[in-house]
């Protein structure tokens, strides 16, 4: 099984900010988010024979202590999206042109200097390619909102986009396997 878990709570999520690539720690509440999301998966039976993650720290420490005692493997290709100079806005004060675009992610452009939509399901759908046959045992892969929305994307191409108008809540977890060299549609838990 491949379980896709989105990093607890930081200062910027509780604050409302667009976080992007800035590198903000878990807070208290981030840190509690990840110890359920650990007991979760532990009561699911989910023991991580390898554990993947975007190299920011929010991510990393998710990844820690869902999996604690585990080395994590960081990969760029799992980072947030590229907010550009956009970055850190208050979410409830964004440009005219960064609500048009989160209107209608999958008919507006993103905005000058912000990373595109297609860009952001292929970086982590070529990650999840490296898994396809060689994902012996239970993988944890600890990511971003949009990062995330990018792989269920990619692993549902007939979605109609359905995953990026989703909200996605921090330690949020979906899982999804290989069969047959194919994924499964991934199920939220």
């Amino acid at each position: 099984m491949i379980y896709i878990v989105r990093h607890g709570q930081t200062a910027l999520n509780k604050s409302h900010a667009l976080q992007g690539r800035s590198d903000h720690p878990l807070n208290d509440a981030g840190f509690s988010q990840a110890r359920e999301a650990a007991e979760k998966l532990r009561a699911r039976g989910a023991s991580f024979s390898r554990v993947y993650s975007s190299p920011l720290i929010r991510a990393v420490q998710t990844a820690q202590t869902v999996a604690p005692g585990l080395p994590v493997i960081t990969d760029p290709r799992l980072i947030e999206m590229d907010y550009g100079p956009y970055e850190g806005m208050d979410l409830h004060a964004l440009a005219p042109e960064v609500l048009t675009f989160f209107r209608d992610f999958v008919h507006n452009p993103a905005p000058e200097g912000m990373e595109q939509l297609a860009d952001v399901v292929r970086r982590p759908g070529d990650f999840l390619e490296t898994l396809r046959w060689n994902a012996e045992g239970d993988i944890l892969i600890s990511t971003h909102a949009i990062a995330m929305k990018g792989l269920l994307e990619y692993l549902t191409p007939d979605s109609g986009g359905a995953y990026w108008s989703k909200n996605i809540g921090n330690c949020a977890v979906y899982v999804t396997e290989v069969k047959d060299g194919q994924f499964t549609v991934p199920v939220e838990i």
